[in-house]
């Protein structure tokens, strides 16, 4: 059965009042007759307790932790510790007073007397009804191989009064065993601990190693693996929930065996499997776990000599594999590290995705020694492919490493300089691409008198809103302060956004401009049979008649849309369009009588 205590807020033990209350009402003779006076006899408890924990810690400061016994395991330790001949009376007394239990580190073991007779000094002198315990982990461990699992069990869910780790190691591996074990008794055989917790090593944040081992011997419904996979499953899940119990930080490991599979294990001699058998203790045991220690001890569990050449053929192959390592490490890491940045400056330049060749990098863009290396690099790593390199010494592999180092610094820089070229780029474009398009509306200025025009005809009258302008000045300003190097990435990042919003109203105003002018020169003319359109631009005039396009000067000549379009993009720098009288003759004799439709 569990008896679980609670923790306080700061995670410090406090005295469970109901089990002081139940408890330790027994010592006297007559049981208080009020909750007032109760909760007198408990406070007066809990401050002996503390007392009494205080002196303990302050002259033995090694302590490893005390806790308060479960009241319904005192008779076993009674017995453990006196014999099961003790008289009645002597019993009934002892089971009255409060049981502690004190565990000191191995290293500490003759001092044990000592904190003993020092304990009883220190009761006898607070006149307290308090039974001391002190013992080392090794002691607790006997316990356990003893299979007197009720003891061991007591002392996991004592209640800790102070506790360095190895208390509340050995409550959350007791909680989830007994999780375990309710759920699945037919098919755990053993729960074993192992680690730093039988080392004596726990602290509050240690991991606890635990081993379950399950029985699959008599497993007729579903496969063996399948069985593993479904228990080991859910005792995983348990470790959350065990943890939580326990109020304690320290994480559950557990490791999971089939029987049949620990047993090949066994005979096969396998180090990990001698090594847990010879040093680790079992909390829960049915016969199974036990012997194989036994067997061990007196010498019974031998290795095959089948076994010693398998384990002997792995040394063998210790140098060859940590080599084959080595070289797979070392040329991977430094191959992808060197190239990788190198394709990288590559795509910022400009260049498409390129395989790491020499031959991609300009040397007008990068050092010829940075060039040389990178070729030495992708040539290393085709010699390590084809294996024609087998190892690689100590110095080698600090001479690449240096030069990748070198390398990788280089790239950095390489790429402060593309970035910055890349900026001067982009802001000299926008820049023209602005002014370009101003120059359309203003004319030809300079670059003050373009902005103050523009502010003035287009801005001030409402054609264009006090952002554009804002932009505008912005440009300037990022493009000015870029020349003197205090422009930054982001900054001219953002000029080219807000510039690409100006842009597009410039054209849009451009387009309409544009359109306004073709229309003036635009006129719809009517024939008797059918009808024509004239386009009238730089001081040109074509007509549109009959799915063909026309040029009207003293006569009508072929045209077609290229020429269109080159006397449309000269009209944009004329704000008038110009007609000429004799196109109209021109017309009328070629095409007969017509009207103008406008």
């Amino acid at each position: 059965m569990l008896h679980f205590f609670t923790m306080s807020q700061d995670n410090t033990p406090s005295i469970p009042e109901m089990d002081l209350d139940r408890k330790y009402t027994e010592k006297k003779s007559v049981v208080p007759e009020n909750s007032s006076q109760a909760q007198k006899e408990m406070d007066k408890t809990k401050k002996e307790l503390d007392k009494l924990k205080g002196a303990i810690l302050k002259k033995y400061s090694f302590v490893q932790s005390i806790s308060i016994l479960p009241p319904q395991a005192i008779k076993d330790f009674i017995e453990e510790e006196v014999g099961d001949d003790i008289p009645k009376e002597k019993f009934e007394k002892l089971a009255k007073k409060i049981h502690i239990f004190v565990i000191v580190p191995e290293d500490k073991d003759k001092k044990i007397p000592e904190i003993k007779k020092f304990i009883v000094e220190q009761i006898e002198k607070n006149k307290q009804e308090v039974w001391a315990y002190v013992k080392t982990p090794k002691e607790i461990w006997e316990i356990c191989m003893d299979q007197k699992f009720e003891i061991s069990s007591a002392i996991a869910m004592s209640f800790p009064l102070y506790d360095k780790g190895i208390l509340g190691g050995l409550r959350v591996a007791e909680i989830h065993k007994s999780l375990v074990v309710q759920k699945f008794e037919k098919y755990v055989v053993s729960y074993v601990l192992g680690g730093s917790l039988i080392r004596g090593e726990t602290v509050k944040t240690s991991d606890v190693d635990v081993f379950v081992i399950i029985n699959d011997t008599d497993v007729k419904r579903m496969p063996r693996l399948e069985l593993k996979e479904r228990l080991r499953s859910i005792i995983y899940q348990y470790v959350a929930e065990a943890g939580a119990l326990a109020g304690v930080k320290n994480k559950l490991e557990p490791q999971i065996y089939l029987l049949t599979d620990f047993w090949e294990a066994v005979k096969d001699a396998h180090p990990v499997m001698f090594t847990f058998i010879r040093d680790g203790v079992p909390i829960y045991d049915r016969g199974t776990f036990m012997p194989w220690k036994a067997l061990l001890r007196m010498g019974k569990l031998k290795p095959s000599p089948e076994a010693i050449d398998m384990f002997m053929s792995m040394g063998d192959e210790v140098i060859p594999r940590s080599k084959r390592i080595l070289l797979s490490e070392v040329f991977t890491n430094i191959f992808w590290g060197v190239t990788t940045p190198a394709q990288a400056m590559l795509m910022l330049n400009g260049c498409p995705p390129p395989n790491a060749k020499k031959e991609f990098f300009d040397t007008k863009m990068i050092e010829k020694k940075y060039i040389d290396f990178l070729d030495k690099v992708v040539n290393t790593w085709r010699d390590y492919e084809h294996e024609k390199i087998k190892e690689i010494k100590g110095s080698e592999i600090d001479n690449l490493l240096k030069a990748t180092e070198d390398f990788l610094k280089r790239m950095k820089e390489l790429r402060e300089q593309i970035e910055k070229k890349s900026q001067e780029s982009t802001i000299e474009r926008v820049y023209k691409d602005v002014f370009d398009l101003l120059k359309i509306l203003v004319g030809k200025k300079s670059q003050e008198q373009t902005i103050s025009a523009f502010e003035k005809e287009y801005v001030l009258k409402g054609k264009f809103s006090p952002q554009d302008l804002r932009i505008l000045k912005n440009l300037v300003s990022a493009r000015d302060e870029f020349k003197k190097g205090k422009s930054d990435s982001r900054k001219i990042d953002r000029a080219r956004k807000d510039a690409e919003i100006l842009i597009n109203n410039l054209v849009e105003s451009s387009q309409r401009c544009d359109l306004a002018l073709m229309e003036k020169g635009k006129m719809i003319l009517k024939f008797n049979e059918g009808s024509g359109e004239i386009l009238n631009c730089n001081g040109e005039t074509f007509l549109f008649k009959d799915n063909r396009v026309f040029k009207i000067t003293d006569k009508v000549e072929n045209s077609d849309m290229n020429e269109v379009s080159k006397a449309m993009e000269s009209q944009k720098t004329k704000k008038e369009v110009e007609v000429k009288p004799r196109v109209f003759e021109v017309i009328k004799k070629k095409f007969g009588e017509f009207e103008i439709v406008m």
